[in-house]
């Protein structure tokens, strides 16, 4: 008997993210530890910190201490609305600023290049460079300029990058999506919510049709239920954590069986 190896993808969704901390958590109190890790935007600042081996508790306690102005840099010039300097600086605190080969768990993240309008994959060189490009939402923060790309949020077009786990080696794929399906408010928004729920929109249908394309290389999809909380708001991480512990808690069995062993 074999165990099979494990790996989680770990989605974007902003603050919603928190409910990744949470997830980890439980599935460290059911002796579940990923062989593999991948992320997308927030969930790639998630995943490279616990790759990192920074603990759940000190990431728990980091972000309920976190104000907006403590990533908020205005740029003075074109591109977005901030710089993603004091993103970068945050991380550093926290765990340093690694490469790749010196993370304890294998680990990637996905940015979007605009000038090939196609999905990059990070897995060597320094382990923030991808992790602010992954996370640079678009006009809110200045695109990641690197090796002649434009880079922005990977979750513009994968936001769970569930496809690198098969090539890092995984057998059994986790993929945790904190945004979920995402409805209209029933009352009219303002110019810049219709932008998001057009995004929102977009979005919706094409993880559904990934997700349906690729259904037979993803084991579990998970969806902690965090209702409209929004991600641009850190007002409700405390619930995004319990939300995403709970749904880890729900889960653990069954992961558990899953990598339990083969012939």
């Amino acid at each position: 008997m074999k165990k099979k190896t494990l790996g989680f993808a770990l989605g974007s969704g902003g603050s919603r993210g928190v409910a990744h901390i949470g997830f980890l958590r439980a599935m460290e109190e059911a002796e579940i530890y990923p062989d593999y890790i991948t992320g997308c935007s927030m969930g790639s600042v998630i995943g490279s910190a616990y790759a990192s081996g920074l603990t759940t508790e000190k990431m728990y306690k980091a972000v309920r201490g976190l104000r907006l102005l403590d990533l908020l840099a205005p740029t003075g010039g074109r591109g977005g609305l901030f710089d993603t300097k004091k993103i970068r600086k945050l991380l550093e605190k926290y765990f340093g600023d690694p490469d790749f080969s010196d993370l304890k768990i294998p680990f990637r993240c996905v940015a979007v290049d605009m000038i090939t309008q196609k999905v990059v994959e990070f897995s060597e060189g320094k382990v923030l460079d991808g992790v602010v490009a992954s996370s640079s939402i678009p006009a809110v923060f200045r695109p990641t300029e690197k090796d002649g790309m434009r880079l922005i949020d990977g979750g513009i077009l994968e936001r769970v990058p569930y496809l690198p786990l098969k090539d890092m080696g995984a057998d059994i794929v986790v993929c945790v999506d904190v945004l979920g399906h995402r409805s209209t408010q029933e009352k009219m928004p303002n110019t810049f919510g219709v932008l998001l729920e057009t995004i929102d929109l977009m979005d919706n249908y094409r993880t559904a049709r990934l997700k349906e394309e690729h259904a037979d290389i993803i084991d579990f999809w998970i969806e902690p239920e965090l209702g409209n909380m929004s991600q641009y708001s850190l007002k409700q991480v405390e619930f995004a954590y319990e939300k995403g512990y709970e749904i880890g808690q729900e889960y653990a069995k069954k992961i558990k069986k899953a990598i339990g062993g083969r012939k």
